[in-house]
């Protein structure tokens, strides 16, 4: 444990220390008119330049009142033209959003500008009112909607972690599982909670994206929205992943964890779920975006074989204590843990890499800090892993010649719980990483 640990630091700070800075969300680089520019004559459009390629479906510019303004492309994918009316005093206050195409986070921001020609009317004490009025506050996405979609993220990455891990578990570790009525029932809760997390998450991420409230994400026209973007389009990909994984639930549930055809769309569907998660993350941000989604997968992967295998350890085996059960599974999920804690901390320091990209942004921004806040509760996660192996190896013969005696099987269980515990506030850490703007 101390050797992967002083690893892990020699690679984070090999990787931070030649890393490129990783680009943050779609942003607003410039407009024409500007911001709080004066011209001439009432402009019939407005142009904005974006740092980065947008589609029109996700770019949204309301007038103050509330009312969409028609947007077009232009020859350059990353320039949006935006038609304009011309208001009666001559002044214009704008309101933009835009979706980054990637993981569907939404950038938003206020224009205002006025005609010179109308921009200082008799008495001119209200020429700059509504300029001043737009420029106030931009807006952004309501906080409940944040929430909702933060906490959907989390269901979402529960139930993936529960549910591959627990299939995984059962296949590779404990067949037997599959007749268990303790196991039966937390593999349906991963499957339920996974889906229904989906399709609240398409609902949330149309209100984020749109600004709106709560009430929006469950109108069938945002749901219509959503689903005509690329977030949208991985996310009914995740959902129809979530309804292919019942089939395999259902034939694990009937006794096929052994058979070849069982096996095989098992994997498939493990990996259409890991998949379509990694998509809507950070993995894309910065230079190397193949390797990001490649580190993302190993990632959720190996997160996924631990956590779901730990939650069917500690609800399913050990409450059973009987000593067959312990002396054949404990030593393998040992074993499977390793493996899996091991590709988390690489796959874990490419990402920092690919996202973070410099000390800078580890220390001086919200993301960094996040991700600071993750590393030090998965250090306490390992500690008491680290408990867990160390009982392993010295008692779990002890446990097993007394027959999964409950006093010796105990302070198993304790650190089994303890680390099941910190493993939730690693990913709702892990939610509220999604939601971040990295190099902020």
């Amino acid at each position: 444990m101390r050797r992967l640990l002083l690893l892990a630091a020699l690679l984070l700070c090999a990787l931070l220390g030649t890393a490129q800075p990783a680009s943050a969300h779609t942003e607003l680089v410039s407009s024409s008119p500007k911001d709080g520019a004066t011209p001439a004559k009432a402009p019939t459009h407005l142009t904005l330049t974006f740092d980065e390629a947008v589609d029109v479906a996700d770019v949204r510019v309301l007038t103050v009142d509330g009312d969409r303004l028609p947007v077009s492309r232009t020859a350059h994918r990353n320039v949006v033209r935006v038609a304009l009316d011309s208001p009666a005093d001559g002044s214009f206050a704008l309101v933009w959003s835009v979706v980054d195409e990637e993981d569907g986070h939404a950038s938003s921001g206020r224009i205002a500008f006025s005609v010179a020609a109308k921009a200082a009317p008799a008495g001119g004490a209200e020429s700059s009112a509504p300029a001043d009025g737009a420029k106030a506050s931009a807006p952004a996405p309501s906080p409940s909607v944040r929430k909702g979609l933060v906490a959907a993220r989390w269901a979402g990455y529960l139930a993936l972690a529960l549910f591959v891990g627990g299939l995984a578990f059962v296949a590779l570790l404990w067949p037997g599982g599959a007749y268990e009525p303790r196991a039966r029932a937390l593999l349906g809760f991963a499957w339920t909670v996974g889906l229904l997390a989906t399709v609240a998450a398409v609902g949330l991420q149309g209100a984020y994206a749109s600004l709106g409230g709560l009430r929006d994400a469950l109108h069938p026209a945002t749901y219509a929205d959503v689903l005509g973007t690329r977030p949208g389009i991985v996310l009914a990909a995740r959902g129809l992943m979530w309804v292919l994984a019942a089939v395999v639930l259902a034939a694990l549930l009937q006794g096929a964890a052994r058979s070849p055809g069982w096996r095989v769309g098992a994997l498939a569907v493990t990996f259409g779920l890991l998949r379509t998660t990694g998509m809507t993350g950070h993995n894309s941000e910065g230079s190397e975006p193949t390797w990001g989604a490649v580190a993302d997968f190993l990632h959720l992967l190996g997160a996924a074989l631990w956590i779901g295998g730990l939650a069917m350890l500690a609800l399913a085996v050990l409450p059973r204590r009987r000593p067959g059960e312990l002396a054949e599974v404990v030593p393998g999920y040992a074993r499977l843990a390793a493996l899996s804690v091991t590709g988390i901390v690489g796959a874990g320091l490419v990402l920092a890499w690919q996202v973070v990209g410099s000390y800078d942004a580890l220390l001086h921004t919200s993301y960094g800090h996040l991700l600071l806040v993750k590393t030090a509760v998965l250090g306490c996660v390992l500690v008491a892993a680290y408990a867990s192996r160390q009982w392993v190896r010295t008692r779990l013969d002890l446990a097993v010649l007394l027959r999964g005696d409950a006093a010796t099987v105990r302070s198993f269980g304790y650190s089994v719980a303890a680390e099941t515990g910190l493993v939730l506030v690693v990913l709702a850490v892990t939610s509220l990483l999604v939601t971040a703007d990295p190099g902020r």
